[in-house]
């Protein structure tokens, strides 16, 4: 019997230890290849680079906005590359919005590799091209989507501190932290208290000084509903919430969802 459970307890210690040396691959998910705007086919959307405080030269997606239209700074998810969300990109230029589509190190050819600190840093030098381009945090919209959301309450929340708010922040699919989403789908380790990469955006979101917009589908099951509707209530008004009975954490972009995201930014994005 105790060699039993002498071999259960060093099988569980293994797993364990396991997922704590390779959480990162769990966590990040890149397509490494080089997306192709040809084959994207996105009107007025070019190749450009940004370059971040720790030197890395980074591939990103432009288009710049019709006159009057603010520009959206988009963080995606942790799979894939930006060619991804090119159905996306599609209905957001062509709506007149300017678009700086991020691709993080480690993602689509860019150097490096992903860590939350290294994506931040990726967000920031996203920030610093539009500026060079005469565009101030209050003509920029940060779109966060899944992974992305805690890197935009970050940067928005930072940017506040530096006395130039955003002009509004758009969450798809958000949740509070790494770690609790972690706990959630390894419920038999105690995975809250072994995440590196804590991306705690509920910590942080008090701090925007921008109208925070939150999409949800109720039917989730990557990032519960619960942890989007918790983070909306830790944020500060203005807000709002768009929670959709049938849409999952694929599918909430569908339907009425592009509408909301205009309505909310005509209202609040002067």
């Amino acid at each position: 019997m105790i060699a039993i459970l002498a071999g259960a307890a060093a099988l569980y210690g293994a797993l364990v230890g396991g997922m704590y040396l390779f959480q990162r691959d769990l966590l990040y998910l890149p397509d490494t290849s080089r997306p192709s705007l040809a084959r994207a086919a996105i009107p007025g959307l070019s190749e450009v680079e940004t370059v971040t405080a720790d030197g890395l030269r980074l591939l990103a997606w432009y288009a710049p906005a019709r006159a009057g239209r603010p520009t959206l700074l988009y963080l995606h998810g942790n799979g894939g590359h930006i060619a991804y969300r090119a159905d996306r990109a599609r209905k957001l230029t062509a709506a007149g919005y300017g678009l700086l589509l991020v691709e993080y190190r480690g993602y689509g050819g860019n150097p490096g590799s992903p860590s939350e600190d290294g994506l931040h840093a990726d967000a920031e030098a996203a920030l610093a091209w539009l500026a060079g381009r005469n565009l101030p945090p209050g003509r920029i919209v940060l779109y966060g989507e899944s992974l992305g959301t805690a890197v935009a309450v970050r940067l928005a929340a930072e940017t506040a501190a530096r006395g130039g708010p955003v002009a509004a922040l758009v969450l798809e699919a958000p949740f509070t932290s790494i770690a609790d989403v972690a706990q959630h789908h390894y419920p038999y380790i105690p995975a809250r208290h072994l995440v590196k990469d804590r991306f705690d955006a509920e910590a942080r979101i008090a701090a925007v000084r921008a109208p925070v917009l939150v999409m949800h589908g109720e039917r989730d099951h990557v990032v519960p509903v619960r942890f989007g509707r918790a983070l909306f209530a830790a944020a500060v008004e203005p807000k709002r919430g768009w929670f959709m009975p049938g849409a999952d954490h694929v599918t909430i972009f569908d339907g009425d969802t592009f509408g909301v995201i205009e309505a909310f930014i005509v209202e609040h994005v002067r």
